[in-house]
């Protein structure tokens, strides 16, 4: 692929999942980013899982590079202000004023190097009266609305991935790309801020809207009447996803696949409003036809009929669906005296190409001796 971003020069401070997302991204697109890490330990993700390259930080660091510092000890603060002197972009996720009591304040940063992008991550903002509090991923989403979009009433628990974490990394990578952007016209650096209930209320931009709009509190069923989205077992106990949409020919596609094509002249289903207004009863329908044939069988059925679905795979069988194979979604790099790294390549093709050659997330340190040599050569010869 096309390292579009070849050339720029990221410094990523980050711990955990924001900073670290949005780094990731960077490097994705072919951007060289050195991961800072505290000696031994380095980012606390990394010792999730048992030693120190954890599952959970694997996610985030691919095709990054890592020197260990301790900015307490004036040499390892020396090398910290040379990186940051030839950086294109410097990513932190501390809490509000950590960065200063780390000699990391973006005042001292952009004096060291005016054209610096300066990215700071928190969880509610870098001022007000909520600033100082500590949030992780379940406590964004919570605090911006998403949750009560999520939550079952009748079995209320958390469910699924940390999508505040990544989606605020997300954002943070959008905003860094704009300054870049801007900075290439004007020759000036920019300090970019994002905090994790920012981003996750923008994300939920709809049940926003339908408030400002219309007065609506959307709930977890809100959209799934609206979209009409159903999730339906099937006679060998695997599930099958459908979402209709509006179009009366993937409706009339469902009832042909169902061997019953007079089902939707039912006043109930027979418009997109009623089915709205009607969902549960359609949902009580649908679970009774699906539950007498096996997910292939419907799978047959509805591709045949142009019906918006999928089978709800886990991770292998996504991986082993034919048209993730033929995307090359997976990517498998081999790395010494270790078992190949496995990954999702980044899903973005320039000019038609994929990114298949990805390094895998570092070792702690693996790169500290390469990148010190590196900022004495570049001591010795400024020119270059």
């Amino acid at each position: 692929m096309s390292k579009v971003l070849q050339g720029v020069k990221v410094i990523e401070q980050g711990t955990f999942i924001t900073g670290p997302a949005a780094g990731v991204i960077l490097a994705d697109m072919g951007a060289d980013v050195i991961k800072v890490e505290q000696p031994e330990t380095g980012d606390p993700f990394r010792a999730f899982a048992g030693g120190l390259y954890s599952p959970h930080f694997q996610t985030y660091n691919r095709n990054k590079r890592s020197i260990t510092l301790n900015q307490k000890n004036e040499t390892d603060q020396a090398v910290f202000d040379e990186l940051i002197r030839d950086a294109d972009v410097y990513i932190q996720n501390f809490r509000p004023g950590a960065a200063e009591r780390l000699n990391a304040g973006e005042a001292r940063l952009r004096a060291l190097n005016p054209r610096l992008i300066y990215c700071a991550i928190s969880g509610f903002g870098q001022t007000g009266p909520a600033a100082q509090r500590p949030a992780y991923d379940t406590v964004a989403q919570a605090a911006s609305g998403f949750l009560s979009l999520l939550i079952n009433p009748a079995d209320p628990r958390v469910v699924g991935p940390a999508m505040a974490d990544a989606m605020t990394g997300y954002y943070a990578a959008f905003g860094i790309l704009g300054a870049l952007f801007e900075r290439h016209r004007t020759g000036k650096g920019r300090g970019v801020e994002v905090s994790m209930v920012e981003a996750m209320c923008h994300f939920n931009l709809d049940a926003f809207t339908h408030y400002f709009a219309e007065g609506e509190v959307m709930g977890p069923f809100s959209r799934p009447s609206v979209s009409q989205s159903y999730v339906l077992a099937c006679a060998d106990g695997k599930w099958l996803a459908l979402h209709m949409s509006s179009p009366e020919k993937f409706w009339q596609g469902l009832a042909n696949a169902m061997r019953r094509p007079e089902l939707f002249a039912d006043p109930r289903f027979s418009t997109r409003e009623a089915r709205i207004v009607h969902y549960e009863e359609l949902v009580v329908l649908l679970r009774a036809i699906f539950a007498g044939e096996a997910r292939e069988v419907w799978c047959q059925r509805l591709t045949a009929e142009d019906v918006p679905h999928a089978p709800m795979h886990n991770a292998p069988e996504t991986l082993a669906d034919p048209q993730v194979r033929h995307l090359q979604l997976e990517v498998s790099i081999p790395r010494p005296a270790a078992e190949p790294f496995r990954t999702i390549r980044f899903p973005i093709a320039f000019d038609g190409q994929h990114a298949l050659d990805i390094a895998p997330p570092p070792t702690l340190n693996a790169d500290g001796q390469a990148i010190r040599e590196e900022l004495m050569n570049r001591k010795r010869n400024p020119q270059h």
